[in-house]
C-alpha cells in the first residue's frame, strides 16, 4: 500500500481511507487462518465462521476484533469516509443480536477459560470503548463486553507474575488497554483492579534491561510498554520519578536499541513482520510518555524524536501487500499517529 507521507506524524484522510479499505478486505477474508481453538470432540471441528460469527476474519480472533476498532475509530474520526457505509453494513452483520449470541456462547464452554488472555479480551473491551455512543452496535455487543470485563476481574486477583516479553502475553499492554476501557465505561471495579496490579508488577521495577530488546518476533516493547501503563497509573511527579529509576538513561537516548527502530528483514515471514508493528507500537509508547512529562522535560524531546524515527520506520510495512502484515499493522499505525 502506498502511503502518502513516509515522515507523517497524523493520519490523513486518503490515508485513513485506505486503511479502511484494507480492514475491510482482511475482515471478510476467512482463510488462511489461526485459530485459538481446543477440540474437546470432532464435533468441534468447526470452521472460522461458525466459531465466531462476529470476529472470523483477518487471520485470527483478536487481529478481526483490533480491525473492526480500527474501522469504528476511523468511521468517528471521519465522518465522510468514503467507507462509512460498507463499515456499517459490517458492523450491522458482525453486531447482531444473533452474532454475539453465538460469541458468548462460545466463550461459556469449558475449554474456553483462557481463550485470546490478555490480548484478545484488551482489544475487545477497547473496540466496546470506541463503540460506546453508538448504540446500534454497542448494545448488542455488551453481552460480549461484559464476559470479558468480569473475566478480567476474576483473572487479576489469581495472576501472581506479570509477563513482560513483547506479543500478545504481554500484561502491561493489556492492563493499559483495559483500564482506558474502564475509564471510558466508569466501571470502577474493573479500574481499580488494573491499577493495583499495575502498581503490584511495576511500580519497583528498576532499571530495566533494555539492552535486551528487540527480540526476533516482538511487536510491543516490554520497556515502553511498561512505562505506557504506568503514566496512566501514577500521578504526573511521580510518573517522572518512576520513569528515571525505570530508564535512567532516556534522557540520553539509552540504551540505543530501545530508540532506534527495529530492522524487519523479510515482510512475508509471519514473525518477523511483527517488528513493523513494534516501530509503529514504541512510537505509541513514546508519544505517550512525551504526554505524560512536564513542560520543559528533555525526556519528551528525545521521545518524541525518537517516535517520529519509528513511526517513518514502519511505513515501509504499510507498503507491503503480505497479507500476514496486512491483516493488522494499519491498527498499530493508527496507534502511533493519534498518540
Amino acid at each position: 500500500m502506498a502511503m502518502s507521507d513516509p515522515g507523517a506524524k497524523w493520519l490523513s484522510e486518503p490515508d485513513a481511507s485506505r486503511f479502511a479499505a484494507i480492514a475491510l478486505g482482511n475482515i471478510a477474508r476467512e482463510y488462511p487462518h489461526k485459530l485459538d481453538h481446543v477440540l474437546a470432540s470432532e464435533a468441534d471441528a468447526l470452521a472460522p465462521r461458525e466459531l465466531h460469527p462476529s470476529f472470523h476474519g483477518s487471520y485470527d480472533w483478536h487481529s478481526c476484533v483490533h480491525m473492526h476498532w480500527l474501522l469504528a475509530r476511523l468511521r468517528r474520526r471521519f465522518p465522510q469516509l468514503p467507507e462509512r457505509a460498507a463499515i456499517d453494513a459490517v458492523f450491522d452483520r458482525h453486531f447482531s443480536a444473533d452474532a454475539i449470541v453465538a460469541e458468548v456462547a462460545y466463550l461459556a464452554r469449558p475449554d474456553s477459560g483462557p481463550f485470546e488472555r490478555p490480548y484478545g479480551w484488551a482489544w475487545l473491551l477497547n473496540l466496546a470503548a470506541e463503540l460506546r455512543d453508538e448504540p446500534r452496535w454497542s448494545v448488542p455487543l455488551q453481552p460480549l463486553v461484559e464476559v470479558f470485563a468480569l473475566r478480567y476481574r476474576e483473572f487479576l486477583p489469581r495472576a501472581r507474575y506479570a509477563i513482560r516479553y513483547g506479543m500478545h502475553s504481554n500484561t502491561a499492554f493489556a492492563l493499559a488497554l483495559a483500564l482506558d476501557y474502564a475509564r471510558a465505561a466508569g466501571d470502577r471495579t474493573l479500574e481499580d483492579a488494573c491499577k493495583e496490579k499495575a502498581l503490584d508488577w511495576y511500580a519497583a521495577d528498576r532499571d530495566a534491561p533494555a539492552a535486551w530488546e528487540p527480540s526476533g518476533t516482538d511487536f510491543l516493547s516490554p520497556v515502553l510498554v511498561e512505562a505506557e501503563l504506568m503514566r496512566r497509573v501514577l500521578a504526573a511527579d511521580a510518573f517522572g520519578a518512576w520513569l528515571s529509576a525505570f530508564l535512567p538513561g532516556f534522557a540520553q537516548g539509552t540504551p540505543h536499541n530501545v530508540f532506534a527502530p527495529a530492522e524487519v528483514t523479510d515482510r512475508t515471514d509471519p514473525q518477523l513482520v511483527h517488528l513493523d508493528g513494534l516501530n509503529f507500537s514504541r512510537a505509541w509508547c513514546l508519544r505517550g510518555v512525551a504526554r505524560a512529562l512536564p513542560e520543559g522535560d528533555p525526556r519528551a524531546v528525545v521521545a518524541r524524536a525518537a517516535a517520529d524515527r519509528h513511526v517513518a520506520a514502519g511505513w515501509e510495512g504499510l507498503a507491503s501487500d503480505a497479507f500476514v502484515g496486512a491483516h493488522w499493522l494499519a491498527t498499530f499505525a493508527l496507534l502511533a499517529l493519534e498518540a
